[in-house]
């Protein structure tokens, strides 16, 4: 029998309606989550998944502080409007569109970003949070990874759970969160140095494919019934589209579906999910900042008050 196709966008629809409403929610109270989307360039791809980002802020019914600078636009030019939004107490979340132009340090403009807006979760201090158990905000991708899982009802307490590669952005924590109480699995982090991935794989309860190689994880390597969650994102040549390509991820979907017993398509699995929980994150760091705001006058009126 098949696998169930877990439907990403779905998911992420119900997910982003949540939202919505806690939006709605948030504005009453006085607060309009803001977010501020930093492109740098032309990247065909980057311009597209920015697109997407801004429709769902305005869905959501959030600001949108977003911004397009040119190619040539300099390292501390950068750094520079981000200081600018770090100091903006409309602003909540700030996310810099990766891949930059060569010319600029990544790592430098990651550093930049004040921890509490770092909606995407790279920055090393929330990166700490993440491997200590605190909750925000959690990396994008790998935070729905989780949710899947969590809204399909696949169990993990106690599952076996393998993650082939070892990025910052989706196999490291993606690991660190399947290993948490509140998932409690037993979790394996393979990579390009592992040895007889196969062997690895074909014992796992969950498979977690990050490995950025078309249709590289093949029906030898799963177990019937594991569930194969895949996270790739690969284009390849194919002269009935248009476009000349079409996309399909890391699992050999069509023979892998008939051993595993749920499976995520590409398009349509993972990719959905990472926008939702940009939503979710900014919409929390809106909530934190507002929660601080009212401790702080809080405060304020008490110490005024035994002055009076």
């Amino acid at each position: 029998m098949s696998a169930v196709i877990i439907d990403g966008k779905q998911i992420a629809a119900d997910i982003r309606a949540e939202v919505a409403e806690r939006v709605r929610k948030a504005k009453e109270r006085g607060t309009t989550p803001c977010l501020a989307v930093i492109l740098v360039g032309d990247n065909p791809a980057s311009v597209s998944y920015v697109t997407a980002k801004q429709k769902a802020l305005a869905e959501a019914g959030m600001l949108d502080k977003s911004l397009h600078m040119p190619e040539s636009t300099s390292e501390q030019e950068l750094l520079s409007v981000i200081d600018k939004l770090n100091n903006d107490s409309s602003v909540h979340g700030i996310l810099v569109q990766l891949p930059l132009p060569a010319h600029i340090d990544e790592q430098k403009i990651i550093l930049m970003i004040a921890s509490k807006k770092d909606v995407d979760g790279f920055h090393p201090i929330n990166a700490g949070n993440l491997m200590i158990g605190n909750d925000a905000p959690l990396p994008c991708t790998p935070h729905g990874i989780i949710e899947l899982l969590k809204r399909t009802h696949v169990q993990t307490d106690g599952a076996n759970a393998v993650v082939i590669g070892r990025s910052n952005i989706v196999g490291k924590p993606t690991a660190l969160l399947l290993a948490r109480k509140n998932c409690n699995a037993t979790v394996t982090l393979c990579h390009t140095g592992t040895k007889n991935l196969a062997d690895i794989t074909r014992r796992a309860d969950i498979v977690i494919a990050a490995v950025g190689k078309p249709h590289a994880i093949t029906t030898d390597m799963i177990k019937r019934g594991a569930c194969v969650i895949d996270v790739g994102v690969n284009r390849i040549p194919d002269s009935s589209k248009k476009s000349g390509y079409r996309l399909v991820g890391d699992v050999d979907f069509e023979n892998v579906k008939e051993v595993a017993s749920f499976i995520t398509p590409v398009p349509g699995g993972v990719g959905p999910m990472t926008i939702a929980m940009l939503m979710q994150n900014t919409l929390e760091a809106a909530e934190r900042c507002s929660a601080q705001n009212e401790t702080h006058e809080n405060g304020n009126a008490a110490t005024h008050g035994a002055h009076a």
